[in-house]
């Protein structure tokens, strides 16, 4: 038979050793996915609405075929907008905790 290590339960680590220092980071990374996943479902829709009524139909004139065309545009860039400033954040927040961690 083998011999295993008996060592008590009660000695070991609950959790990771670092893990204390990462969670201030988890927090944050949370708030800024939530953040950017409530703009990504409320900017693209508010903008289609807002600029189908009032920009193209009420200011421009266009007809409600040619605002719905043209506000799907606005909405389609807005999502594409949102998803670049998703990633300039999340790069940079990962950079930052690097050099953070680097320095220590």
């Amino acid at each position: 038979m083998q011999n295993y290590d008996k060592t008590p339960v009660d000695s070991m680590p609950a959790t990771a050793p670092g893990f204390r220092g990462n969670e201030g980071s988890l927090v944050s990374v949370l708030k800024t996915l939530l953040f950017f996943t409530l703009l990504m479902i409320t900017l693209p829709i508010g903008l289609y609405f807002a600029s189908k009524s009032f920009l193209f139909e009420a200011s421009l004139g266009y007809s409600s075929n040619d605002s719905y065309f043209y506000a799907a545009i606005v909405a389609v860039l807005a999502v594409h907008v949102v998803l670049a400033l998703f990633v300039y954040v999340a790069w940079n927040e990962g950079s930052r905790q690097w050099r953070e961690g680097k320095q220590d």
